[in-house]
């Protein structure tokens, strides 16, 4: 793990600005760049968890192209370093004491991943650290598990990114809210499919039924060892699907009906089979620009929403369930929650 250490009066990796504002000792700072998105959270330790003092997101498709060429392009690297001059200025004007800035499938993939890591170090003065597939499913995990209904003695969580799909098997209750629920993995797989890639290979925009029934082919295929290996999971009493990604978060949205997309809405939401069929089949029923005009979609997603669509379905069928349940929160929660457990902040808050 490669946190982000102090370096004289500032993290490594933060711009060193003096704004004469009171700098908090108990800033913390995750930030998950993936394929598509580029996502920063910043909080400070609360009682129950963590307090968010600030965040940010932006789709800046990093790994565009990627599954042709194995190549991050100039244009997508010049999104991306914006997004992250942003995200260290946020960083640098909360006084954030520690940070773990990871980046997934699209630098795992690139020839030239470890090139970007080195000009973002240059230019940005930031540290990036590329994750492997293992680390980035548990981080998931633990940033959502809090949401796994305390009956269920089996989950499968899932955590739909732009390159790579994560999907992880837990068994069993945690004792407690701070303990680490990695301990419950029982198996876990990374398929090497998200909804950029995807989208790329069958087409985001003119979706058909046929061609969708293709992508879930496509997944159903990289499912089919996992599936073995945690068929059992099904059975047990209380089972339900945990999902975390911007594909299930706007499966939940377009459910609700919001007029534009709210978290304290969706995180946490469950629902039903029938619902989720009826969200997918009004989007397989909709061309690119009513998906587009779609709140919880938007132009930035519209080629891509059918393609999550595809993968959660493949879970779906795989794990049949009559209850998901929806989680905003993920790889960066994950990051902070280890953070905060390493460096004992809760003990000190129960003195």
């Amino acid at each position: 793990m490669k946190d982000v250490p102090w370096r004289g009066d500032r993290p490594l990796g933060v711009a060193g600005r003096r704004n004469g504002r009171r700098r908090s000792a108990r800033s913390y700072a995750a930030l998950d760049l993936g394929t598509n998105n580029c996502r920063l959270l910043i909080a400070e330790p609360a009682h129950s968890g963590f307090r968010v003092v600030d965040a940010f997101s932006r789709i800046v498709r990093l790994g565009e192209g990627l599954g042709f060429g194995n190549h991050l392009s100039e244009d997508a690297i010049e999104r991306t370093l914006d997004a992250l001059r942003i995200c260290r200025d946020k960083m640098a004007a909360k006084g954030v004491r520690r940070a773990r800035l990871v980046a997934t499938e699209a630098c795992r993939l690139a020839t030239n991943g470890l090139a970007f890591v080195e000009r973002v170090r240059a230019d940005l003065d930031l540290e990036l650290e590329i994750v492997d597939r293992k680390t980035e499913a548990y981080l998931a995990v633990t940033g959502c598990a809090s949401l796994v209904d305390p009956r269920a003695e089996s989950v499968i969580v899932f955590d739909i990114g732009g390159g790579s799909t994560e999907i992880a098997w837990l068994d069993g209750q945690a004792p407690h809210m701070f303990a680490d629920p990695c301990k419950r993995i029982r198996a876990w797989d990374s398929l090497p499919v998200g909804v950029v890639t995807l989208a790329e290979r069958h087409g985001g925009i003119d979706v058909t039924p046929e061609s969708f029934e293709a992508m879930v082919e496509e997944v159903t295929e990289l499912l089919l060892d996992f599936a073995l290996v945690a068929a059992e999971a099904g059975r047990a009493p209380n089972f339900h699907l945990l999902g975390t990604s911007g594909t299930v978060t706007t499966v939940g949205g377009i459910h609700l009906g919001l007029p534009r997309y709210d978290r304290r809405r969706v995180d946490g939401m469950w629902m039903r089979n029938r619902d989720i069929t009826a969200v997918i089949e009004g989007l397989l029923g909709s061309d690119f620009q009513e998906r587009a005009a779609n709140p919880c979609v938007g132009r930035d997603r519209a080629d891509l929403v059918l393609a999550g669509c595809a993968i959660l379905e493949a879970i779906r069928r795989a794990f049949p369930s009559d209850r998901l349940r929806i989680a905003d929160r993920g790889l960066r929660e994950g990051i902070l929650m280890n953070m905060m457990r390493e460096d004992s902040v809760w003990r000190e808050n129960r003195r």
